[in-house]
């Protein structure tokens, strides 16, 4: 029996979100009307945005200091390029002249981005559990960030980079767990 998504651990977790995102870009490219790929558009944007706070926020600081330095930055990298097309995206609309091309390149962003942190052996994920983290204690603190994020984000807060000119690139270069509300 396939266990819900308060009993996964953070791996588990990011995975099952993962798949939810893959999900909703096979509907857009399925999708006919103006409207519904729009909606559709909109349900993965929030998706990411949460997914990125989460992992951001908690499971990345958690790995600082116990993977390559190299692999988190590149992440945090791929993120603002997503955040920044996902942030085009809301502001658009079905109607504008590149809004179908927009999401499918931040589908082929987000699917290499996936490809990078579920390799097996050396993937994120993979040098994360061999780390030793304590991914339930992981999961239940994303479960809680989540349930915030999500909030913020359907109030309409934009996706906010971290490691782009004029940001305050110190925000991920941490190996701690931003505080929840803390200037970014």
């Amino acid at each position: 029996m396939a266990q819900t998504y308060e009993e996964m651990d953070a791996i588990a977790m990011l995975k099952a979100d993962h798949r939810k995102v893959e999900e909703i870009f096979e509907q857009f490219e399925k999708a006919t009307s103006k409207a519904k790929k729009q909606e559709l558009a909109e349900q993965a944007c929030l998706e990411l945005k949460v997914h990125t706070v989460i992992e951001e926020e908690i499971f990345y600081p958690a790995c600082r200091g116990q993977i390559e330095e190299d692999l988190l930055n590149e992440a945090y990298v791929e993120h603002d390029s997503a955040k920044q097309l996902i942030n085009e995206i809301e502001a658009g609309g079905p109607e504008e002249d590149f809004y179908d091309a927009k999401v499918k390149v931040l589908s082929e962003m987000i699917e290499h981005h996936v490809e990078e942190e579920e390799k097996r052996s050396e993937g994120i994920f993979s040098k994360a559990r061999s780390a030793g983290l304590d991914m339930d204690k992981l999961a239940e603190d994303m479960r809680a960030r989540k349930r915030t994020a999500m909030e913020e984000f359907q109030a309409g807060k934009p996706a906010e980079t971290r490691t782009m000119a004029g940001d305050d690139v110190e925000s991920a270069m941490t190996d701690e767990p931003l505080n929840e509300g803390a200037p970014r």
